[in-house]
């Protein structure tokens, strides 16, 4: 499995992105895909995950209203649409595959990491004016 994130760039604050994240390999649908972030000098969170039916958790509640995730499972893509952006998103983003057809919900972020087992190289997304 490989994983390829794309979209990120400049954006103003208030603006929008979608970043994507391409899968390579066997049975993308029988994976649940999670969106992490990365900003300087602060530990990787987990931002949201979707389900190959389309379930999602939202691990970070700063996006909630804001980021949207889908995806489709006929292209082995994976999106999240990113409104309203705000400096404080300003990240790099990574995509990560769960081997189950079921987002992983754990409190606490280290943890949450090691459930999942495959990782993109991440996409740079700065929000600035």
């Amino acid at each position: 499995v490989q994983l390829v994130e794309s979209g990120g760039r400049l954006v103003q604050p208030g603006g929008s992105l979608r970043l994507s994240c391409e899968f390579s390999g066997l049975h993308f649908d029988l994976y649940s895909i999670g969106w992490f972030r990365q900003a300087p000098g602060k530990e990787r969170e987990g931002v949201l995950c979707i389900s190959p039916s389309n379930n999602v958790i939202n691990y970070t509640d700063s996006v909630k209203g804001r980021f949207t995730i889908s995806r489709d499972n006929a292209k082995n893509m994976v999106y999240v649409q990113m409104n309203s952006l705000k400096p404080e998103d300003t990240a790099v983003y990574y995509c990560a595959t769960h081997p189950r057809p079921v987002c992983p919900e754990v409190p606490i972020a280290s943890l949450l990491r090691h459930t999942y087992d495959t990782w993109g190289q991440g996409t740079l997304v700065t929000v600035s004016s």
